[in-house]
């Protein structure tokens, strides 16, 4: 038996097997450090195949990816300089296959089936969290904290906090029928109980403020574009603002304070001083891509040791920034600074600027979600974790693809049958228009 193609590439009729890659990935992301490479094997399964269905959807355009392909060569290259030239190799390649699988995602999935899969996923990696059932004390700040099947109580925050994002954008923007209400109660539900029970101040602090962003881009959508216009450049004058405000005058300790934080950020801002005492050594090019926190390593050991770490891996200095500092130096800080904000931006302006549309609206707001993180957490730099492929998944989609199609019309129109040729012709092969999707 033939399987169409278009059942597994084209964006608008895949969506069947688009969400089931989307769940398979997610769960590799959350579960492959317990069930081994097995699930990285079934996520490289699911998308890297569909290149040989239809190679040439993935050439089209490829000049659009030229900032992620060069900050993957970087990091390819770092082996050369690096001080754990193994270790960058491995990872390196690692990241670069990741970088491979996002952009086959984002050329042959639509928003809708990404964030269909992304709450089917969600929802049965809470599940067996949920069926685990592991606290973990913090001894740096004497809590104890759900953390489920995860490591950490960030990471099962963080799936909370994507639970409860794309619950709501899914109801407010991408629902067809009553149906989804119902499919996504549960979801929204436990996202909720298991942000609350694993006390992550990150996430709970962050996912407010990005549904409050995305209410304000869907009530553009009944504005002209002029007043949106007007509206981002007073907005984001606001945000400075408050910003500033916030800084100076002792608000952001009140905040802190109301999420069980101190100014010290449970011993982030020293993990910080020293990842920039680290990363003078080497200020340009960095150790090399994942080649600070390696066992055997003083610093590495010190930090690990004064942390209570004793798996002695799965450590980073808390900052997106200052761990690209270290790793990779200025040069791949700024580049990894530079895709984030292109995608921010790229998304932001094709709703102010251009057709309001609410994909670009779901993306944004995925955005804004990690660049809060990337300031007290690690996730776009690493391979087969969530944050690093919505990111990429996002910059790709930036790229506006055209679509043929073969368009028919009835066999002989009049001018046509006064000459003998027949209408279709003239139609057959004619590419269709540039979807606005």
């Amino acid at each position: 038996m033939k399987v169409p193609k278009s059942l597994l590439v084209d964006p608008e009729k895949n969506s069947v097997y688009g969400a089931f890659a989307v769940a398979v990935s997610i769960w590799a992301f959350s579960y492959s450090v317990i069930f081994g490479q097995v699930l990285i094997l079934a996520y490289y399964a699911v998308w890297l195949p569909l290149i040989l269905v239809d190679y040439r959807r993935f050439l089209r355009q490829l000049s659009g990816a030229w900032l992620p392909l060069l900050f993957a060569a970087y990091i390819c290259f770092s082996i050369f300089w690096s001080q754990a030239p193994g270790v960058t190799a491995r990872t390196a390649v690692q990241y670069l296959s990741h970088i491979a699988c996002a952009y086959v995602a984002a050329r042959t999935v639509s928003v809708r089936t990404l964030t269909l899969g992304a709450l089917v996923g969600i929802f049965f990696v809470m599940l067996y969290s949920l069926k685990v059932g592991a606290y973990s004390e913090d001894v740096l700040d004497g809590t104890y904290n759900f953390v489920g099947a995860f490591a950490s109580k960030n990471q099962i925050g963080f799936v909370g906090s994507l639970g409860i994002y794309f619950s709501v954008v899914f109801l407010a923007f991408l629902r067809r029928g009553r149906l989804s209400f119902i499919l996504t109660v549960p979801v929204v539900l436990l996202s909720a109980y298991l942000l609350v029970i694993s006390h992550s101040a990150t996430s709970m602090a962050s996912i407010p403020a990005v549904l409050a962003l995305i209410a304000l881009l869907a009530m553009t959508k009944l504005l002209s574009r002029r007043y949106r216009r007007v509206i981002f450049v007073v907005g984001a004058g606001l945000i400075v603002v408050v910003a500033f405000v916030a800084l100076n005058l002792g608000l952001m300790d009140f905040v802190l304070g109301l999420f069980g934080k101190d100014s010290t950020l449970t011993g982030r801002t020293y993990l910080w001083e020293q990842g920039w005492n680290a990363a003078q050594r080497s200020p340009i090019l960095g150790v090399g891509y994942a080649a600070y926190w390696v066992q055997g390593f003083a610093e590495a050991e010190r930090l690990w040791n004064e942390f209570y770490i004793t798996t002695r891996t799965g450590f980073h200095f808390h900052n997106t920034y200052v761990e690209a500092l270290v790793e990779l130096g200025f040069t791949g800080a700024v580049m990894i600074s530079l895709i984030m904000l292109r995608t921010l931006y790229g998304h932001v302006s094709t709703v102010i600027f251009k057709a309001w549309q609410a994909e670009s609206v779901v993306l944004f707001g995925v955005m804004v979600l990690l660049l809060i993180r990337s300031f007290v957490e690690v996730e776009v730099l690493n391979p087969y974790i969530m944050g690093s492929f919505l990111m990429y998944f996002s910059y790709f989609k930036l790229a506006r693809l055209p679509v043929t199609r073969t368009r028919w019309s009835p066999a002989f129109e009049p001018a046509d049958a006064a000459r003998g040729e027949p209408a279709w012709h003239r139609h057959v092969g004619r590419p269709a228009a540039a979807d606005p999707s």
